[in-house]
């Protein structure tokens, strides 16, 4: 099933609504939908280098918007709608981690991991159901996602579809170098 609708997501990218399908993508991926807009985003900004600014602020104003909803579904519906669809995901286990982790380091956690492969929805939902102040909730969504989208966006637009191939075979890195940098700037704010 799942890549039935990783198909369908791709065919989306080639259509003449793209642009519209790519919000609504992004917009879902943050609280329900289990395809991140990468899927999307990648094809589209390679067909359209000139377009991957404007590609990568739909899908990071869509992406915001939609994780408000995985906030709010967490914070108001959490045992009616939120954890079900975690559970339907295998994420529930996630959701727990997640909490403590909010606990914990707060804003870090959303700064960290809204750049890396794990789906943002469980990061939206487990702000909610943990109680995160909104403003730094919506603060970090907009950093880690402008972030994600805006590197992709810019890899694509320096490196043309050599670079679709190395992101598809090597995202855990990529991603995973964005957020230790996010980290290295945040450290060095503090300390220095």
């Amino acid at each position: 099933m799942l890549h039935a609708l990783y198909a369908r997501v791709m065919d989306l990218a080639q259509r003449p609504q793209a642009r519209f399908w790519l919000g609504a993508v992004s917009f879902a991926e943050s609280s329900i939908f289990p395809i991140p807009p990468d899927a999307m985003l990648v094809p589209m900004a390679l067909a359209r280098p000139d377009q991957a600014w404007k590609l990568a602020t739909i899908c990071t104003v869509a992406s915001v918007l939609g994780g408000v909803v995985g906030y709010a579904l967490g914070f108001f519906l959490f045992e009616l709608v939120a954890q079900p669809v975690l559970t339907a995901y295998g994420y529930a286990d996630a959701l727990i981690r997640f909490e403590d982790w909010f606990q914990r380091w707060g804003a870090a956690v959303i700064l960290i991991k809204g750049l890396t492969p794990i789906p943002f929805k469980i990061v939206t939902i487990a702000a909610g159901a943990a109680k995160m102040d909104f403003a730094t909730f919506l603060l970090t969504s907009l950093v880690t996602r402008a972030a994600r989208f805006f590197l992709l966006a810019g890899l694509i637009r320096r490196f043309g579809p050599a670079v679709r191939d190395f992101i598809e075979r090597r995202l855990v890195l990529v991603t995973s170098t964005a957020a230790a940098l996010v980290i290295l700037g945040f450290l060095a704010l503090r300390y220095v």
